[in-house]
């Protein structure tokens, strides 16, 4: 049996402020500093041990990771960091608050950009000040100007089988410390959800989700930690 845990970073300081955060790097907030060592704390009690972990390229995903692997004393556990994990690219929604694009735009288009599978918000603009495209971090790809659901998936999946999916079948445990949609994408894969299901999912802060494997990666159990 094969072991891999996906955990979304804990709180940070936008989802405090209800904004789209996307590829701006935000650090945690308070709470998500406690959420993150609290997972740490939990799956050292219920005693998991990784051999590596994976994540992404961004601050609150990277720090959730270190803190919850400080809690379990395997801060040391190598580890491999992708862009291709990076939440998704929220385009020109990046840094807005939630509350006041639905009052501009009204509740339904924010709707559909938020939950539909394939329709990505409208492009970041050129000259804004959340684009990434010269962080040095990025040297090399193309970063996009927006994302649907779809698009996440579409990188998220093809990271898993190239370099996750290959750990777990050489019988390493894993932990994958990433963010809403890149995980989504994963899950969906992995339980086989429907593309219309997927978008209603919903995956908490600092919250485990443990899926147990058999040796050809076949899903024999998922849960949440907590309710083991």
């Amino acid at each position: 049996m094969r072991t891999l845990v996906l955990l979304r970073h804990g709180q940070s300081q936008w989802n405090l402020e209800n904004r789209f955060t996307g590829w701006w790097d935000v650090d945690l907030s308070d709470l998500g500093i406690q959420e993150a060592r609290g997972a740490g704390r939990l799956m050292c009690d219920k005693g998991l041990n990784f051999d590596a972990c994976f994540t992404s390229v961004l601050t609150r995903a990277i720090r959730t990771l270190h803190l919850a692997l400080h809690e379990m004393d395997q801060l040391w556990l190598p580890t491999a960091k992708d862009w291709r994990l990076n939440e998704r690219h929220y385009g020109g929604l990046t840094g807005l608050n939630k509350q006041e694009m639905i009052d501009k735009a009204g509740a339904e288009q924010v709707k559909i950009w938020r939950r539909s599978y394939d329709i990505p918000p409208p492009p970041l603009q050129e000259g804004s000040p959340y684009d990434v495209a010269n962080d040095r971090r990025y040297a090399g790809i193309v970063v996009p100007r927006t994302e649907s659901l779809k698009d996440t998936i579409a990188r998220a999946l093809p990271y898993y089988e190239e370099a996750i999916a290959p750990a777990l079948r050489s019988g390493k445990q894993i932990l994958v410390a990433a963010h809403g949609n890149s995980l989504r994408g994963i899950i969906k894969y992995l339980s086989n959800i429907s593309d219309e299901e997927i978008v209603g999912l919903e995956i908490p802060t600092g919250k485990p989700i443990v899926y147990e494997l058999r040796d050809d990666l076949s899903v024999e159990r998922r849960y949440y930690l907590d309710e083991a």
